[in-house]
């Protein structure tokens, strides 16, 4: 007899239950005990906590649109960034006219614009050629930007005060205010890609990766589906891009450069490709792990293992970050998403061992 709350087997008779999100209740009981405690968790948490944890679900938004153009439809994108930059400048550009649960959405938009342009050279290259083609929008973006007298030639654009439910969001309760925004935009963007992934686009993104020309034999458009995942993806990027604004309350051209897009590629590598898991443990684990290196700088300080002249916790930072992609890709190219399944295979089995 099946036990809907232990996934003892497979009683899946027809497709509609092969496509269900959750086996099992026990999986779902998980899932809102997850959101409650994300719900409750700012009563635990100081200002300058909140910032870490409100930038850590801006980069899991930005991360889950990465994972969708390159981990699910396999099209590498290098300027990732300059996607979420657009969303951003484009909500300081209308912050002054139109509420934040405007801008935002147009921001994703106007990024998701951009992102169907840029895929437009997927229709003919592929691989390493398309990773240039996406470095040289980003190179574009810098540089318009940066010669645009709209956007202040890079400087900072401020961003007003947001006034929600007649309430003016102020200095105490910011990164809470921006806190329950980001989270319930990220669970909604996120279940929404979950269920297109159900969809015949979502299963053309993951055929066209695998292989395009049999995707082609099947009765699918690779050319349209590769533009379709540079758009959403883009999207993704231009709303995290659009809450970011108003989280740091400026819009600054070095929050959105090349060495962003390389940061967001690393978390989606550690995080785990084509994994929805992944994209939220990969940036909690970095943003973890950059605010950590001061403190072990220090620690190495104070055993005596430093240089004259040398800067430890500026060093440590890039070398740090360079050595746990390298160690990933060699030892655990499938990121940490592989370890969390790993976990819950444990605990699905235990206690036998097979």
């Amino acid at each position: 007899m099946r036990n809907p709350w232990m996934q003892t087997g497979n009683y899946r008779t027809s497709y509609r239950q092969d496509t269900t999100i959750f086996a099992t209740y026990s999986e779902q009981l998980s899932l809102i005990v997850l959101l409650l405690s994300l719900l409750f968790l700012p009563m635990f948490l100081s200002r300058p906590q909140m910032f870490v944890v409100d930038l850590i679900l801006v980069y899991a938004l930005a991360v889950v649109g990465l994972n969708i153009t390159t981990g699910y439809a396999g099209l590498i994108s290098i300027g990732h960034a300059a996607f979420v930059g657009v969303g951003a400048y484009t909500a300081a550009l209308l912050a002054p006219a139109l509420p934040f649960w405007l801008t935002v959405p147009l921001g994703g938009l106007a990024a998701a614009i951009a992102g169907g342009i840029v895929g437009i050279p997927s229709l003919r290259i592929k691989h390493l050629y398309l990773a240039i083609a996406t470095l040289a929008f980003q190179l574009i973006f810098e540089w318009g930007v940066g010669h645009s007298t709209l956007l202040q030639q890079g400087g900072a654009i401020a961003m007003p005060r947001v006034v929600f439910a007649g309430y003016k969001v102020g200095y105490k309760n910011h990164y809470y205010f921006w806190y329950y925004v980001t989270l319930v935009v990220l669970i909604v963007l996120a279940f929404a890609f979950r269920n297109l992934l159900r969809t015949k686009y979502g299963r053309a993104l993951v055929a066209v990766r695998d292989n395009d020309r049999a995707a082609d034999a099947m009765g699918m458009h690779p050319g349209l589906t590769k533009i379709f995942a540079f758009a959403l993806g883009a999207f993704y990027a231009g709303v995290a891009g659009g809450l970011y604004a108003y989280l740091s309350r400026a819009v600054v051209i070095e929050d959105y450069m090349l060495n962003v897009s390389i940061e967001l590629l690393a978390m989606s590598i550690v995080g785990g490709l084509g994994s929805m898991v992944g994209s939220f443990l990969g940036p909690a684990f970095l943003v973890l792990l950059d605010l950590n290196m001061e403190d072990f700088a220090n620690w190495l300080k104070a055993l005596g293992m430093s240089l004259p002249g040398v800067d430890i916790a500026s060093a440590m930072r890039p070398l740090t970050f360079g050595l746990v992609i390298v160690l990933f890709l060699v030892f655990e190219p499938r990121g940490l998403a592989n370890w969390w399944r790993l976990v819950r295979n444990y605990f699905k089995n235990w206690p036998f061992k097979y």
